[in-house]
């Protein structure tokens, strides 16, 4: 039988035992999820901006041409065939030239917005499935809500086979991914600060106004949410619309946004403690019945082993993919982000102020990015990309769009509180940055970059032990399961 016909949940637990975690805005690039699928692994791309992402990677030439062949396989071509108009510079830039900024999205769901960020998912999976037919999966930010329709339409139209969805409660999640694969039109009820109902504002997304020779019926992509409570997990499974097909169980080391701790406490650092409370209870998880995998200083043989052992399909794994050959960090910033590890220079702190979100968001402490004092106080607060902006409602009913990482002035003078902003970052920017496409200031300046590991390092350094002068997909790949066949460990049946 094949695999996709199976029940979604069914399908879950056919999933591999690694999952490569869904990195930051292209760190967790197209080639690293096909490497990772081709080592038998779950692959994953973040699809967080892939459409500013693929819109500059044409504007810097394309010069192995992947983004343009995913895109002659997108069904719209007389919209590619625009996009491509307005994109692509077959010379590339110029050395400190401006990128050409792409159409903003926002909740009134422009057209030419939605389509670009359809596209721009589309295009992203396509390449990470380029030459093999090995499970990929995209994972997105619940935070991110205006994006989701047409980030998720773009992914089920290039045939991803997993959808992954953390930092909020990803209720509406099931219910999309069913609708579009019945080619029905979807809507999702969006956040709006305040505002004292959750469906003030819906935004919708009809497939074949946004593709016109849209799919009939696409298949339907296994669902795993991202969470950190087994009563978080009962919840989201209490009920056939907000079920997942499976969990991915976040521990608080991992990189990237956290859950905030059960009671919001700092340390003398002024680092949040989780304590007891704040550890997922496995054997009320496993109650509920779905498959999940560990994650959160799970990189070894020994975890992948104990965590099937003890009942999960696996683990999920970020920091030592991130740091991969194959990964979206630049290569420079790579390489000296791990001169930095193996010196022990680079210390990874949970910082509670610094994600627009509120979420607690891991963050390297590393001279030369936003988190050095030189670097950060000499940056200008600008809020020009816009993807972890809420919406609010202004006093005259309407809605507006707002950032406590943008100018103080401008913050406060949309309702905002002023102890809001203090410690902020533009993740946008920084994590732009990181990915070698950084936005360029009017002086020619490059924004400075932002880097999220987890603070488990004990894998980083054993890797470098191992491989000094870095390693590949393949490598990382290698070593996690290197233990897996001989233990005959095998995770639960569900």
């Amino acid at each position: 039988m094949n695999v996709r016909d199976l029940e979604p949940a069914d399908r879950a637990r056919q999933l591999p035992p690694v999952i490569q975690g869904g990195m930051g805005v292209g760190v967790s690039s197209w080639r690293l999820a096909r490497q990772v699928a081709n080592n038998g692994g779950l692959g994953v791309i973040s699809g967080v901006a892939s459409d500013l992402l693929v819109a500059r990677w044409l504007q810097d030439g394309d010069l192995e041409g992947h983004v343009r062949a995913a895109m002659a396989e997108y069904p719209d071509q007389d919209y590619v065939a625009a996009t491509l108009k307005r994109f692509f510079r077959p010379a590339g830039r110029e050395p400190g030239a401006p990128f050409r900024p792409i159409p903003r999205l926002d909740h009134h769901q422009r057209l030419d917005a939605v389509r670009l960020a359809v596209l721009g998912a589309f295009v992203q999976v396509r390449m990470a499935k380029q030459g093999h037919d090995n499970p990929v999966g995209i994972n997105l930010l619940e935070k991110i809500q205006l994006w989701t329709p047409a980030t998720l339409y773009g992914a089920m139209l290039a045939g991803v086979d997993a959808v992954l969805v953390g930092a909020g409660l990803p209720t509406h999640i099931p219910r999309l991914l069913d609708d579009y694969a019945n080619g029905r039109p979807v809507s999702l009820p969006i956040d709006v600060a305040g505002s004292e109902s959750s469906d003030e504002l819906v935004i919708s997304l009809t497939p074949h106004e946004v593709v016109p020779p849209a799919p009939q019926t696409l298949p339907r992509p296994v669902f795993l949410a991202i969470i950190s409570s087994h009563i978080l997990g009962a919840y989201l499974a209490r009920d056939d619309s907000t079920r997942p097909d499976g969990f991915v169980v976040e521990g608080p080391t991992a990189g990237g946004h956290n859950a905030p701790p059960r009671r919001m406490e700092l340390d003398e650092s002024g680092e949040p403690i989780y304590g007891e409370r704040d550890v997922v209870d496995l054997d009320k998880l496993a109650k509920v019945g779905l498959p999940y995998w560990l994650a959160g200083g799970q990189a070894s043989p020994k975890h992948v082993v104990a965590a099937r052992a003890a009942g999960a399909q696996g683990v999920q794994i970020g920091t030592v993919f991130a740091l991969c050959h194959e990964s979206g960090l630049s290569e420079p910033l790579r390489t000296a982000l791990r001169v930095s590890l193996d010196a022990g220079t680079a210390e990874v702190r949970t910082d509670p102020r610094a994600s627009p979100t509120g979420f607690p968001f891991k963050v390297v402490q590393m001279a030369g990015t936003v988190a050095d004092p030189a670097v950060s106080t000499k940056r200008e607060r600008i809020c020009d990309l816009g993807y972890l902006r809420t919406p609010y409602r202004r006093d005259d009913g309407t809605i507006g769009q707002r950032c406590p990482a943008e100018p103080i002035d401008a913050y406060v003078r949309k309702g905002g509180v002023v102890e809001d902003t203090e410690g902020r970052k533009c993740l946008c920017n920084g994590l732009m940055s990181s990915a070698g496409v950084p936005q360029i200031r009017p002086d020619g300046g490059a924004e400075p970059p932002l880097l999220t590991l987890g603070q488990d390092l004990e894998a980083v350094h054993a890797l470098l032990e191992m491989f000094p002068d870095g390693w590949s997909a393949a490598d990382v790949m290698q070593w996690l399961l290197s233990d897996l066949d001989a233990s005959g460990a095998t995770g639960s049946s569900g």
